[in-house]
């Protein structure tokens, strides 16, 4: 695009080398004015620090905000309703945190008027297909820079020539005390991935982890837990009602001290290639596992089937970036409306690194002792209306027989 067509733009900035950098590169490639947004999603840092470094930067404007209720609440909570999954193991701790900030870069570059927005995610990844899959739904004329897509730097060596060539702040801890990885962390997970991750045999080492501790070291004592539901949501944990946020936190916190959540893949990017990475999503397991739970007795049998069935498709859409097409929204709609009975209470125990199911109660059950009674069940259920069901689901297979088809 024309850097004269370019006045200002909105640049999602952590405040770390890559987006310092990026706001400099921009400042000088479009000659523009940059507005900074920094999103607190739970991630554990000192966002507060970005403002510092954004007003050190020259930032036109600097926002920076506290989305965590918001996060859950809209987007970690109604995927969770789904009991989303992405093949088989990952639940999306990355892929759900990014149309929330798209949404809000997209809001600032409206009341800014500004002319683009702009992300520090690389060419390689899924996040710059998820940012801007959410920045064209929201706005469909925007225009979008990805700085990895367009300078010559192929290395950190290239930007940190890059930062000391524009005065241009770099931390340098000591040796050892910060982590290698590439790391992304919200209040739904943590992730890690590059260094000795890039090789799929390599274990990587225990001191990596940053909730958990490993199940080897978690309490010889296993710990019980009673977790509330209404409208498929937990709203309390022990009997004390809860924000969605402070929900996802202490749960975090309680699994993570009994090492739940640990999980090492090898995943299917949306771009083509597969990629190694180690989450640590301790809240996110406790509350598949349990939301599972409370609707294996408040769902009808069909519904869940069915909702089984979409699942994949509703995790692929989350993990490629589709959260704000319209077949994202449809799904949703169905899938909330399975929820309306999905009301009760949860009892797990967790002990090293396991999340077991003892306990499920609700008003709204759909569980019948009489029906499922080794006992008398007093006329409930008539055993002998079993033979015609089974002869009439066998029909057509004795109509193979009777024709001679064989079956190995």
């Amino acid at each position: 695009m024309s850097s004269s067509s370019i006045s200002k733009v909105v640049l999602a900035y952590s405040g770390g080398l890559d987006t310092s950098i990026i706001l400099k590169w921009l400042q000088e490639t479009y000659d523009c004015e940059v507005v900074t947004f920094t999103a607190d999603i739970g991630q554990g840092e000192e966002v507060e620090d970005a403002r510092i470094k954004a007003k050190a930067g020259h930032a036109s404007a600097i926002y920076i905000e506290d989305l965590t209720e918001e996060f859950v609440r809209d987007y970690v909570f109604p995927m969770f309703r789904a009991n989303a999954i992405y093949e088989g193991e990952y639940l999306l701790g990355t892929s759900i945190a990014r149309p929330l900030i798209a949404k809000r870069m997209i809001e600032i570059a409206n009341i800014e008027g500004a002319d683009a927005v702009s992300h520090g995610a690389t060419g390689k990844g899924n996040d710059q297909v998820r940012f801007e899959l959410g920045f064209y739904a929201l706005k469909p004329n925007v225009k979008v820079i990805a700085p990895w897509r367009e300078w010559g730097m192929v290395s950190r060596e290239d930007m940190l020539r890059f930062a000391e060539a524009h005065n241009i702040p770099v931390e340098r801890k000591r040796e050892g005390s910060k982590s290698p990885y590439s790391m992304d962390a919200n209040l739904l997970h943590i992730s890690y991935e590059g260094y000795d991750l890039e090789d799929p045999w390599c274990e990587p080492g225990n001191d990596m982890w940053r909730w958990s501790v490993s199940p080897e070291n978690a309490p010889d004592q296993a710990e019980y837990l009673e977790l509330s539901y209404r409208g498929g949501d937990i709203v309390a944990i022990n009997g004390k009602p809860m924000t969605p946020a402070k929900v996802l936190a202490e749960l975090n916190r309680i699994g993570g001290k009994h090492g739940i959540g640990r999980i090492d893949i090898v995943e299917n990017r949306f771009v083509g290639m597969k990629s190694r990475g180690c989450y640590e999503t301790p809240g996110g397991t406790i509350m598949l596992k349990a939301h599972r739970a409370i609707e294996s007795l408040t769902v009808d049998r069909e519904v869940a089937h069915m909702k089984d069935e979409l699942m994949p498709r509703y995790a692929k859409m989350v993990y490629n970036g589709f959260w704000f097409a319209p077949e994202r929204i449809m799904l949703q709609k169905l899938i909330d409306a399975s929820q309306a009975t999905v009301n009760g209470d949860v009892r797990l125990k967790l002990y090293k690194g396991n999340v077991f199911v003892v306990g499920r109660r609700s008003d709204e059950s759909l569980f019948d002792e009489r029906l499922c009674t080794f006992e008398d069940d007093q006329g409930a259920y008539d055993q002998k209306d079993a033979g015609g069901f089974i002869k009439l689901n066998a029909l057509r297979l004795r109509m193979e027989a009777y024709a001679g088809r064989k079956f190995d």
